[in-house]
């Protein structure tokens, strides 16, 4: 790959990370995080069996503290499984039965997710100037 198309890429995924792990921070992890400390009485899908406070409590370390991780690009890859596996859960267990529509938005998230996965954070992240 030419310096110019690696400049790209690494633009690219600063992009991906910064509007995935944004837009899921603040559009669905800082309400579940709230919900999660608002002591009242917990209501959330439990597909794993461990109770619905701590599929919920699983939910917001991936969607507050992997998000805002991702956004800095730290422990990237490492941060974004917990994010694959909850947009998965999001599909196959929330939302299969649904209309596309509905089930929409976890698999763009997930499919955002497996490609910061793939290709990790880029240059522009804490990781790359951390390994420098």
């Amino acid at each position: 790959m030419t310096n110019s198309n690696t400049k790209i890429q690494d633009w690219a995924l600063l992009l991906l990370r910064l509007v995935f792990g944004g837009a899921m921070l603040g559009a669905h992890g800082w309400g579940k995080l709230l919900r999660l400390f608002s002591g009242n009485e917990i209501s959330f899908s439990d597909p794993f069996g461990i109770g619905p406070t701590a599929s919920l409590a699983l939910a917001v370390f991936a969607e507050v503290v992997c998000s805002a991780l991702l956004v800095l690009g730290l422990f990237t890859r490492q941060a974004v499984l917990p994010l694959i596996v909850t947009m998965l859960v999001a599909f196959l267990y929330v939302h299969l039965d649904d209309p596309f529509t509905k089930m929409e938005k976890s698999v763009l998230y997930l499919t955002g997710y497996l490609v910061l996965w793939a290709f990790g954070p880029g240059w522009y992240s804490l990781d790359a100037q951390w390994r420098n």
